[in-house]
């Protein structure tokens, strides 16, 4: 609201100054102090309100290092992270570019989904939630809607590697057009676009369809998997919520290269014309994450809930999706995706030795793969990694995950020149 305001300001008044709303890098600093600071300010009163109404969380003894301690917590502050995202987007971004559309109906959906998840445990006394396959419809749905929207938008185009040529007067032509295409990036190739429609070249002047059709199942696939990730990860204090922001700075990067022709032209990489507004968008997500942690960080005053967890990696998925990044979910996300592939070896792993040997084993002491680190090895549990006989400290476990995430974000990053 405030950029349309300037902007009208900047044209029919001339008032100095309102210009600088022209500027991304302005309205994304400007998004990210707001985020930052609705999180830390209102965030105390928000959780005065959680506790009165006593939103606190169920704990189940698992012999998990410090867990009895986290009961009657304050839980659903994903409403703190969802507001802090919300204002500064409406405050900041273009309400008219289409990949702020997606980003706020990503936030609104996923929000909702993980809120009313939170209220049938909360408030219904119901420790299941939200019936598993009505999330999955709800997933389903987001990624139906960002997927169809990639296909159908007219204002979602590209220019796939484009080719630039200085003239005498050091002026920059772009000689590719805008086309709709069902082109993505693929890490480390020096090829490095995959046209989903290439896999149906056989079928002629359909591929392009069919190509589509691959694409909107790849958005719905990455858009289930990355928010169940995420909302496994949301197991200690701070580990969902850090490695979000550290996912968000970096898809703040990458947006900002792809949506710059000058930019894009430089590392040879796919120019998407107007998602460099989701540069702000990653300040919105990033300083609201950044100011969830003053109060989620170890040891956790409030804990995000399925409210805050399914909706971060909801936005996630459909960020990396709109700047065609989807491939490189494996390497960004790749925190969400160990601790999700941690529980389908766990489970199957269970099974198979269950209906083999008549009794199940197991890979891990504990799943999510978080919680292995903290149970204590004392020979008790059957599993084939043991490691470490002594839990680690929560704090230190996060801090470790952390790092990790910052090695898989930088690699992520340089993917767009080591190919």
């Amino acid at each position: 609201m405030l950029y349309h305001l300037f902007q009208y300001l900047d044209q029919n008044f001339d008032i100095p100054g309102t210009g600088l709303f022209n500027f991304l890098s302005v309205r994304t600093g400007f998004a990210f102090i707001t985020a930052l600071l609705i999180a830390t300010v209102f965030g105390k009163k928000i959780i005065h309100i959680l506790q009165k109404k006593q939103i606190g969380e169920t704990v189940r003894d698992l012999n998990l290092e410090g867990q009895l301690s986290k009961k009657g917590t304050p839980t659903m502050g994903g409403l703190i992270i969802i507001l802090s995202i919300l204002v500064p987007l409406l405050l900041f971004m273009d309400l008219t570019n289409i990949y702020t559309i997606l980003m706020l109906i990503a936030v609104i959906w996923m929000g909702a989904i993980g809120f009313l998840d939170d209220y049938i445990k909360v408030f219904k006394k119901n420790k299941e939630g939200l019936s598993g396959r009505f999330k999955i419809v709800g997933q389903v749905g987001l990624g139906l809607i960002v997927g169809l929207t990639m296909w159908l938008s007219p204002d979602i185009v590209i220019r796939e590697n484009i080719e630039m040529l200085c003239t005498e007067s050091n002026q920059i032509e772009v000689l590719a057009q805008n086309v709709k295409s069902t082109k993505s990036t693929i890490p480390f190739l020096k090829d490095n676009n995959l046209d989903y429609a290439g896999t149906f070249g056989w079928l002629g002047d359909n591929a392009q369809f069919f190509g589509w059709i691959l694409f909107v199942l790849v958005a719905i696939f990455i858009v289930t998997a990355v928010s169940n990730g995420a909302n496994l990860t949301d197991g200690l204090d701070g580990l969902a919520t850090g490695s979000s922001a550290i996912m968000g700075v970096t898809l703040g990067i990458l947006a900002y290269v792809s949506g710059n022709i000058n930019h894009a032209g430089f590392l040879n990489i796919m120019y998407i014309p107007g998602s460099g507004e989701l540069l702000i968008f990653a300040g919105c997500l990033v300083g609201a994450a950044i100011g969830f942690l003053w109060y989620n960080s170890y040891p956790a005053q409030v804990f995000m809930g399925d409210t805050g967890s399914l909706m971060l990696g909801g936005v996630i998925a459909v960020f990396a999706i709109a700047i065609r990044k989807e491939l490189l979910i494996p390497i960004l996300c790749g925190v969400f995706l160990v601790e999700s592939l941690s529980v389908i070896f766990q489970v199957g792993y269970f099974k198979f030795t269950k209906k083999r040997y008549g009794e199940g084993r197991r890979v891990f002491k504990m799943t999510p793969l978080h919680h292995h680190f903290q149970k204590p090895g004392d020979g008790s549990i059957q599993a084939i990694f043991q490691a470490p006989k002594m839990p680690i400290p929560e704090s230190k476990i996060v801090i470790r995950f952390w790092i990790i995430g910052m090695i898989l974000a930088a690699i992520a990053v340089i993917t767009l020149k080591i190919r």
